[in-house]
């Protein structure tokens, strides 16, 4: 597939499924906007080939398509249409490989059920699917100081917590408990519960915790948005500032993620970018 071709074929793909990173892409200059789609058509395919039941060998199809990795970074892209505009993109902006092997490790430990058992380990995870994410778009953005790394780190961390209390039931329906086993216990809280419409005793404490946490991150990565190249910062702030609201959202309806989905509303992330656009 031509190069033309490959990036609009990746930007059908966030235009239609990045639901939160879409929004902020727009206010890139459109070579890193083109880049942005391109990272996130892998990281989609990463994602649904982990999520996709209807895969009988859904291990052996992620081993192929870390395989495939290989072969598109060395040039001999194997057949699909999002590798010709990933691998410009990568070399573009001299993106480090070992991202996207992170990328794929995270997403296999979600093949079959799990209960992280303590914070080092939800730490770990959310390295692995998120700040890895943020450590690759950091570079798209631009920086000079390695300080940007290590706070886009803690930034893939915020944001990750933040989706995890989001989709607490959701996540507990398909098996998979990301909330701490060592703060359920300190809680209360009996993950058997977590998959039910009605908040147990000790829930809306533990998420306060958690949600806690998250703020912390949030408040370690802020500096973040002053060490990306100036041209990207708008980008970047409204990408945040949309993560925020949702944590303020969950936050707002008590933690009510168990009866129904908190999400922030299309028009109010198209106020956010016009808001981080001037």
């Amino acid at each position: 597939m031509r190069l033309e071709e490959s990036y609009r074929f990746c930007e059908n793909v966030a235009r239609s499924r990045a639901r939160n990173f879409y929004y902020s892409f727009v206010l890139l200059s459109p070579p890193q906007r083109r880049a942005m789609c391109a990272i996130y058509a892998f990281m989609r395919y990463c994602d649904d080939l982990s999520d996709d039941l209807e895969i009988a060998d859904r291990a052996g199809a992620i081993r192929q398509w870390s395989a495939d990795l290989d072969r598109a970074l060395r040039g001999d892209a194997p057949d699909n249409p999002l590798w010709p505009a990933f691998r410009d993109a990568v070399h573009r902006y001299s993106i480090p490989h070992a991202y996207f092997h992170e990328m794929i490790e995270g997403v296999s430990s979600d093949l079959e059920p799990r209960q992280i058992q303590t914070f080092d380990d939800l730490y770990r995870y959310c390295y692995l699917v998120a700040s890895v994410v943020g450590l690759t778009i950091v570079h798209i953005f631009g920086f000079d100081s390695h300080e940007a790394l290590e706070l886009a780190e803690k930034c893939g961390i915020a944001f990750q917590l933040t989706n995890i209390l989001r989709d607490v039931r959701e996540d507990a329906r398909n098996g998979r408990v990301y909330l701490p086993q060592e703060d359920l216990v300190r809680f209360e809280v009996d993950s058997g519960e977590l998959g039910c419409e009605t908040k147990p005793n000790g829930f809306v404490s533990l998420m306060r915790f958690e949600a806690t946490r998250a703020r912390g991150y949030y408040e370690e990565s802020r500096l973040l948005v002053n060490l990306v190249h100036r041209r990207s910062r708008p980008s970047l702030a409204a990408l945040i500032e949309i993560y925020r609201t949702l944590l303020d959202r969950i936050e707002a309806s008590e933690f009510d993620v168990l009866s129904r989905r908190i999400r922030v509303p299309a028009w109010e992330k198209a106020w956010i970018v016009v808001k981080n656009a001037w």
